[in-house]
């Protein structure tokens, strides 16, 4: 069975990067009929938070990628590492190394000053020697010493690297936490992990992770490699290129499955489908279309994504969103308003959900209208306009769009004026604005009373 897993160490909040390694497993897994397994790498003691932890729980669950089996954390299974670490010394395959950080250092100073590769000396490999009183060892696995290790990745192809470029890999350190390349390993081989599937920033730990599963005589499993994401100057993308956390992007307004089809879209692809669902993501998944060059982060077409998304949701829909999310908001909203009308007359204009809000909140509390465009629009021509007006809106039986914009043409007509002599005073004394979807919609999804007494305050 396909097995894949997402392994997040909780030192800083889900960023773009780990939400599509965790959405590539995810979707292979349930492509597959596998499962998908969550795993929390919380080795790193001094940089781990639970405020961390969260982030990654929360965004996640915004994301909709469920996990089968976990979450699980390393840190409750540090006695798991020191016991198959003692069977590797008890099989000759691995051995205690007591050097000092500083023997260390004087090690990898005089290997550099002699023009040669700094890495361990192997001095404990098959050493006899009594070790020295009070020291506290780290452990190092046997490396072999020829041959080549050899993988064909299911996104790079083969991959070979050279066993005499690789170093006697500490496994466990002085403190009995285990090194990344030995606690993942053990991990994937106690959560029968079929599919390791990660950024190809770790391409160089893989021939590592091979000679211990070799060690352990466990069954490898299949690595894939995805290219990283890049930015629009092609450097690697960072925080000033919005690699910021993904839950800002929820609070930026944008939706999960917007940015869930865009992550996906970031490296991997279905022929020139730009727009899918959740459903044909996991139909259409596999590593065949995953590219081997880097993706590129393009902000403007997320945002545009999100746009098609959020003209495919009801007006209802939105406004209840919104409500959900911002109940006191929209609370006040609805004192002046209808917010699903208001949402209905602005609909075309939103690309996130915080367009929405704005758009009603300005609706709901408009600015005032700056001097040039008052003196342009509610001079003593357009003040005499909306006091015709006020009296004909007043009487309308029907608060309706095509109530409010008969009565507009009527004045048109009855004034002897081009239409903008009307439009203008008009948009400007209930918005405050000079350009706005359609004026009628908008006037009509506000409550009656709330447009005439704008009119009546411009006019006065």
């Amino acid at each position: 069975m396909v097995r894949t897993r997402f392994a997040p160490s909780p030192t800083g909040f889900l960023h773009l990067g780990g939400a599509r390694t965790a959405l590539f497993n995810w979707a292979y897994a349930r492509a597959q009929g596998g499962k998908f397994i969550l795993r929390v790498e919380d080795t790193d003691v001094e940089r781990s938070t639970q405020e961390s932890e969260q982030a990654i729980f929360d965004a996640m669950e915004w994301l909709g990628l469920d996990y089968d089996e976990g979450p699980f954390f390393q840190m409750k299974r540090l006695e798991r590492y020191r016991e198959v670490g003692e069977e590797l010394v008890k099989k000759g395959l691995a051995y205690w190394a007591y050097e000092t950080k500083e023997e260390l250092d004087a090690m990898r100073e005089a290997q550099v000053a002699r023009g040669e590769k700094p890495r361990y000396d192997r001095t404990w490999r098959d050493s006899k020697d009594t070790p020295p009183p009070g020291r506290r060892p780290v452990l190092r696995l046997k490396n072999p010493l020829t041959g080549d290790v050899v993988w064909e990745d299911v996104v790079k192809g083969p991959i070979s690297f050279s066993n005499d470029e690789l170093d006697d890999l500490v496994l466990l350190r002085t403190d009995g936490v285990p090194t990344y390349n030995f606690g993942v390993v053990v991990d994937d081989i106690d959560m029968a992990v079929s599919h390791v599937i990660r950024g190809d920033d770790h391409v160089n730990n893989t021939p590592r992770q091979i000679n211990v599963y070799k060690a352990l005589g466990a069954d490898i499993p299949h690595f894939g490699h995805m290219p990283m994401i890049l930015g629009h100057d092609g450097a690697r993308l960072s925080k000033r290129h919005g690699a910021v956390n993904v839950m800002q992007y929820r609070d930026d307004g944008y939706l999960p499955e917007a940015m869930l089809n865009y992550l996906a879209r970031l490296g991997w692809s279905h022929g020139d489908d730009e727009i899918f669902s959740r459903e044909q993501l996991v139909e259409w998944f596999d590593f065949r279309h995953v590219s081997r060059s880097p993706a590129h982060w393009d902000p403007e077409k997320l945002k545009w994504l999100n746009g098609e998304y959020l003209r495919k949701r009801s007006d209802a829909e939105l406004a209840g969103r919104l409500e959900q999310a911002k109940p006191e908001v929209y609370k006040f909203i609805a004192s002046v308003m209808d917010p699903v009308a208001m949402t209905a007359a602005g609909h075309a204009k939103y690309d996130l959900l915080s367009d929405h809000e704005r758009f009603l909140m300005t609706m709901a509390e408009p600015s005032r209208p700056d001097e040039k465009l008052a003196a342009e629009h509610l001079n003593d021509a357009g003040r005499r306009v909306l006091a015709s007006l006020i009296p004909k809106l007043e009487a309308l039986p029907e608060w309706t769009a095509p109530a409010v914009s008969a009565t507009l043409k009527e004045a048109v007509k009855s004034l002897a004026v081009k239409p903008p002599q009307v439009m203008m005073p008009f948009r400007v004394a209930v918005t405050g604005l000079a350009q706005t979807p359609a004026i009628d919609a908008i006037a009509a999804a506000l409550k009656k009373d709330v447009v005439l007494e704008r009119l009546a305050r411009a006019a006065s």
